[in-house]
C-alpha cells in the first residue's frame, strides 16, 4: 500500500508580489510568504516604509525586495509589473475604505474607493496574469476582499460594492485562465485590527455590532490571514480556483 503525501506548502523558488505590503494585512501576508520560502516583492506607495520592512525581513534571513507602486495609476502600474515580472504569486492587499450613509456618498469618494479597490485590483490581476501567460508559467493570484464581499454593512455601500465586484471578476478570470494553470481566488477577512480599521474600532457602537456578529467572540488579527494566504499560494490548494476563503469568525454563518 502506498500512502498519499500531503501537498507541499513550501514556496521556495517562487516569486511573490504583495501590494499594500507596508502595513496591516499586506505586511502579514508578505511575512507569511517569505517564511514559506518565497522571494517577496513588497509594493505600496510609501517607499520608506517598504524599505524598512524589507530590511527587517532580510535581517531575519528572508528574501525581500521593494517596489514603490500606486495600484490606481494603471499605466504606470502595468509598466512596472511588466518590467519586474513574471510573478508566480500575487497578493493584492491594497485597499481603501471611506464610509458614509449611502445617501451621503460623495462622487469623489466613490471614485477614490472604486479606482483602487475595483479598477486597480482588476488591472493589477490582469497585469500579473499577462506576464505568467507570456512566460508559460502557472500561478496563484489572490485578491484580499472582505466578508463585506458577501453581505451588506452599515455605511458601507461603496466598500461592499467594490468588494462584491472583485469576487465577480475573480470567478470570471479563473474560468479564462484555468487552461493556463493560473488560479485566482480571494481571501475574505472579517474586521481585522489594522491602521485601516482604527476609526471603526474607535466607535463603541460599531465595536458592539462587530462583537455581536462574530460567533467566535473576538475580532480578527493579521496573524489570522497568514496561514490561509500560504495555503492559497501553495500546491496545497492546487485544485482551488474561482472561489474564496471566508476568515470571518462565523459572521456570514447566519
Amino acid at each position: 500500500m502506498s500512502l498519499p503525501k500531503t501537498p507541499s506548502f513550501n514556496l521556495s523558488g517562487k516569486r511573490a508580489l504583495v501590494t499594500g505590503a507596508s502595513s496591516g494585512i499586506g505586511l502579514a501576508c508578505a511575512v507569511a510568504l517569505a517564511e514559506a520560502g518565497a522571494e517577496v516583492t513588497l509594493a505600496a506607495r510609501s517607499a520608506d516604509k517598504l524599505e524598512a520592512t524589507a530590511q527587517e525581513l532580510r535581517g531575519s534571513g528572508f528574501k525581500a525586495e521593494t517596489m514603490p507602486l500606486d495600484v490606481a495609476d494603471i499605466p504606470a502600474m502595468q509598466a512596472t509589473v511588466d518590467k519586474a515580472g513574471p510573478f508566480d504569486i500575487l497578493v493584492n492587499s491594497a485597499g481603501l475604505a471611506i464610509h458614509s450613509p449611502a445617501l451621503e456618498t460623495q462622487e469623489e469618494d466613490f471614485d477614490r474607493v472604486s479606482d483602487l479597490n475595483f479598477k486597480g485590483a482588476y488591472f493589477l490581476t490582469t497585469a500579473v496574469a499577462k506576464g505568467l501567460i507570456a512566460a508559460g508559467k502557472p500561478g496563484s493570484l489572490i485578491n484580499i476582499t472582505s466578508q463585506m464581499a458577501h453581505v451588506g454593512g452599515i455605511d458601507r455601500a461603496v466598500y461592499c460594492g467594490t468588494k462584491h465586484a472583485v469576487e465577480g471578476f475573480t470567478k470570471a478570470m479563473a474560468i479564462e485562465w484555468g487552461p493556463h494553470s493560473i488560479r485566482v481566488n480571494t481571501i475574505c477577512p472579517t474586521f481585522v485590527r489594522t491602521p485601516l480599521t482604527e476609526s471603526t474600532f474607535d466607535n463603541p457602537e460599531r465595536v458592539k455590532w462587530i462583537e455581536e456578529k462574530i460567533k467566535l467572540g473576538r475580532v480578527g488579527e493579521v496573524t489570522d490571514i497568514m496561514g490561509p494566504v500560504v495555503y492559497l499560494a501553495s500546491d496545497a490548494s492546487a485544485l482551488m480556483t474561482g472561489t474564496h476563503l471566508l476568515i470571518d469568525g462565523g459572521w456570514t454563518a447566519d
